[in-house]
């Protein structure tokens, strides 16, 4: 068996993604075959034995389309397709929008004046008012209309393509109303030059009334809005493989015979030894032969702290050399890398996401024959009772006129609409409606660590100091590492960036490659580094080590420090927990949704994180593909999937998934390869947009509702039923009218969810709301050690988990905190939660 990708053009619809594929599946030797309208794309698995590239090329080509085997460079055929298509749709739909304006106002300028008292100009008048204008009047709007129906026609020829195929979709449902709005529009310009030539003035108004080219081009116009959107979708998914790719190093230098070369990237074979100098993306799969080094393989791993490297230690391609010259063997190269098989697994994860059915599609089906049946019945019944051409024709039409899908066809993009304007309005960026449905029905959601639940980047959480102040020992420690671009130096650096260190100088300065730091600061000598290092210089009491235990226990790096033979203190590193995370987990739980936590962390930090954070299940050290492979394994289950995440390790997941969600702050590749953006990088965001979806789908299920139900009352007024009881008789006019009025109640509806409610974040409050705020107690805390921001919010968060205390204001200039609580809560209890948080408190008062 071969699998195999094709680019298929022409598609614009579900109905054209099936009709492909069961064309398609129809040949002999096809074993599974799978087309993705959203990329143009169709992957088949067949026999190449019975079967070639050709005949599955031709027999798209029979079906009414266009295809081509997927080209060697995977993104540049489909790319410049989808770029073509959002021109072509740009164009025709702005071209579209300027014909429509002077359309409408001519058609409609006489009732501005009587409704609304808008006069219009002059030779407006002179060229329209009156019955000796009519033809003019009529024939204007043909003129306007018909470059607008030409513009779009692909709604008529898709439509009528469904129709034979006997698979109706909404396409069916526009070209319908539109063409039969402006068919009848000609029919009655006709009329108007027979009533002209004949004197009949009198019923030339008539028919200069029931002229309905606006409707016809408002109707294409509105639809190719969201044709457009959907193309910039279609941009937006082929963009996501293009940066991955672009992510991979071109060129690489190896070492062949002795010399140096640069050679394109895929010119490296097996077996090269590659030199990567500071900064260098690594190429290749392969083991380190030379050289000492720090990578940051979060781009791949998801890790956040970077991984130290030596001799036989082994790299992954995509990992980024921080401080060392390496040189290592390649291995695994080309396709059979680790980028490479991430590209490859964003690629199939997009061609294989099948589109949504919508719910109007459904409906069309059974809606669509059953009015043009009606309408057929209508004109037949009325000819049959010798009322006459004219009236069997008005009361047909009046039938398609009525039932133009306007109301039909709005109720799912306007509510769409307003849901992604709405979402747009709280900073979540949704690129598509099929996201909105799909997140509603979302049973689980899987979480990424690093940079999604975490702030993403080591920060300084913890510093103990031993005999010195707590300043003064980050202030040390940031000295001799101010000059390394290690993150885990970063962070310390940053966490003493309240204090001035430049004039600060240190002489004879040594970095130990895997255990520390060391150098003379004012003549005294300052050590900085693991355990074992420090126990060189000096001796370390038992209590601290178990400290240090128990902050490694809580997934922190922990670093000892020493200075002339003394022990003087730790300092702790972690990734810290986003305000909100805890709380948007707490609360997808509490509306049923299991969550999960997948991170290429170690399991001691992952465990630690999952328990503070409450999860139903996590996951440690867990490669990219590994994250795809979870999220296939709960949509096997049945489980509609929702994925979170940030980084370019996440980018298969999120395209796998039913319902893929990017943090604005990730990595362009996640972004691109989601379907909704978190742009305030706030996970409580996600759990926004399921109620977002939830109101959206609820809204769009009222529309349709509404939509048919007025097609059920008054499609039978429309054919005449109550004609020969009552004389009532709806003509196309009112008809067209009716149609405008359920319209406008579907748009209306749908702007109802700009007031939706999707709740506020959860916080410490810093003062009390309540009426008696006045009696509570008041007590200021002195507290030592807070050095930074995350400093502020862990004490905030510590004070604030006291049964009794009300809330919580932390000043860290002033290294204080004022409590304030219903009871009178002992200084003990005050002094135990500030030291487990790392903290010392000196006075309470």
């Amino acid at each position: 068996m071969v699998k195999e990708k094709y680019d298929v053009t022409g598609m614009s619809c579900a109905a054209c993604s099936a009709r492909v594929e069961k064309t398609v599946r129809a040949l002999d030797g096809v074993d599974d075959v799978t087309v993705n309208l959203l990329t143009n794309s169709m992957q088949v698995i067949y026999n190449e034995k019975s079967l070639n590239k050709d005949g599955i090329i031709s027999a798209v080509e029979k079906a009414g389309y266009g295809a081509a085997v997927h080209g060697d460079d995977r993104t540049a055929p489909v790319e410049q397709k989808t770029q073509d298509e959002m021109k072509d749709k740009k164009r025709k739909l702005l071209l579209s929008i300027l014909l429509l304006i002077p359309e409408m106002y001519i058609s409609m300028y006489q009732m501005l004046y009587n409704h609304f008292g808008l006069p219009a100009p002059d030779f407006i008048k002179l060229m329209f008012d009156g019955p000796e204008n009519s033809m003019a009047f009529a024939f204007t709007q043909f003129l306007l209309a018909l470059p607008i129906a030409l513009l779009n026609r692909n709604y008529y020829v898709n439509g009528v393509k469904a129709l034979l195929s006997k698979e109706p979709n909404m396409d069916s449902l526009v070209g319908l109303g539109s063409g039969a709005a402006f068919i009848y529009g000609i029919v009655n310009i006709y009329f108007i030059g027979w009533h002209l030539g004949h004197g009949n003035s009198g019923l030339i108004g008539q028919y200069s009334a029931n002229l309905y080219f606006d409707s016809a081009a408002m109707i294409v116009t509105l639809v190719s809005v969201g044709k457009y959107l959907e193309s910039k979708a279609k941009y937006s998914t082929t963009s996501a493989l293009r940066k991955l790719i672009s992510y991979a190093p071109k060129t690489v230098t190896v070492e062949r015979r002795g010399s140096e070369y640069s050679i394109p990237v895929n010119e490296l074979v097996a077996g090269d030894i590659v030199i990567a100098r500071p900064g260098a993306v690594i190429a290749a799969d392969g083991v380190i032969v030379e050289g000492k080094t720090s990578v940051n393989e979060s781009a791949i791993t998801g890790e956040s702290i970077p991984v130290d490297k030596q001799p036989g230690d082994g790299i992954i391609s995509g990992a980024v050399n921080i401080n060392g010259y390496i040189k290592y063997e390649a291995r695994q190269v080309g396709a059979d890398s680790t980028l490479s098989r991430l590209i490859n697994l964003v690629d199939e994860a997009a061609s294989s996401k099948a589109p949504i059915a919508k719910l109007a599609d459904k409906i069309s089906g059974i809606f669509v024959p059953v009015v043009i049946l009606i309408a057929l019945m209508t004109g037949v019944v009325w000819l049959g009772l010798g009322y006459g051409s004219e009236m069997a024709f008005s009361m047909a039409v009046s039938v398609l006129v009525i039932s133009c899908p306007c109301a039909l066809g709005l109720a799912t993009p306007v509510a769409i609409m307003a849901g992604i304007g709405k979402g747009a309005e709280n900073g979540i960026l949704i690129k598509s409606g099929e996201i909105l449905e799909i997140v509603s029905k979302a049973t689980t959601v899987i979480m990424d660590k690093t940079g999604t639940i975490t702030e993403g980047k080591p920060t300084v959480t913890d510093v103990i100091p031993i005999n010195i102040s707590a300043e003064e020992l980050i202030k040390k420690a940031a000295v001799l590492e101010r000059s390394s671009e290690h993150p885990i130096a970063q962070a310390i650096v940053n966490g003493a960036s309240n204090q001035n260190i430049d004039d600060i100088t240190v002489t004879e300065f040594e970095a130990v490659w895997g255990e520390g730091v060391k150098g003379l600061i004012a003549d005294e000598w300052y050590y900085l580094g693991n355990l074992a290092f420090i126990r060189k210089f000096s001796v370390v009491e038992e209590n601290y080590i178990r400290r240090a235990e128990t902050l490694a226990n809580d997934g922190k790096t922990v670093l000892y420090m020493a200075g002339s033979g003394s022990f003087i203190g730790l300092i702790g590193i972690a990734d810290t927990v986003k305000e909100n995370s805890a709380t948007a987990i707490k609360k997808f739980k509490a509306l049923g949704i299991n969550t999960v936590m997948l991170t290429g962390d170690n399991n001691k930090t992952a465990a630690a994180m999952a328990a503070h954070l409450q999860v139903d299940k996590y996951y440690a050290e867990v490669r990219p593909e590994k994250k795809a492979d979870f999220v296939k394994e709960l949509q096997s289950a049945g489980e509609t999937v929702a994925m979170i995440g940030d980084g370019i390790n996440d980018a298969p997941a999120l395209a796998l998934a039913d319902a893929g969600i990017a943090i604005g702050a990730g990595t362009d590749i996640a972004l691109e390869s989601a379907d909704a953006i978190l742009s305030k990088n706030d996970l409580l965001d996600g759990v926004r947009l399921l109620r977002l979806s939830q109101a959206v789908i609820k809204n769009i299920k009222e529309n349709l509702f509404w939509a048919l139900f007025y097609n059920i009352i008054c499609i039978p007024v429309a054919a005449g039923v109550l004609y020969p009881i009552w004389g009532i008789k709806l003509s196309p006019m009112l008809g067209a009218a009716a149609m405008s009025c359920s319209s406008v109640c579907v748009v209306l509806n749908a702007l109802r969810l700009k007031s939706v409610n999707l709740g506020q974040a959860e916080k410490i409050s810093t003062e009390s709301s309540e009426k008696g705020a006045e009696n509570f107690m008041e007590k200021e805390l002195r507290i030592n050690g807070m050095m930074c921001m995350h400093c502020q919010k862990n004490v905030e968060r510590a004070l604030g988990g006291i049964d009794g205390v009300e809330s919580v204001t932390v000043n860290l200039d002033a290294g204080t905190a004022t409590v304030k609580c219903k009871n009178d809560i002992p200084d003990d209890t005050f002094d135990k939660v500030i030291t487990e948080a790392g903290y010392e408190l000196v006075h309470c008062s």
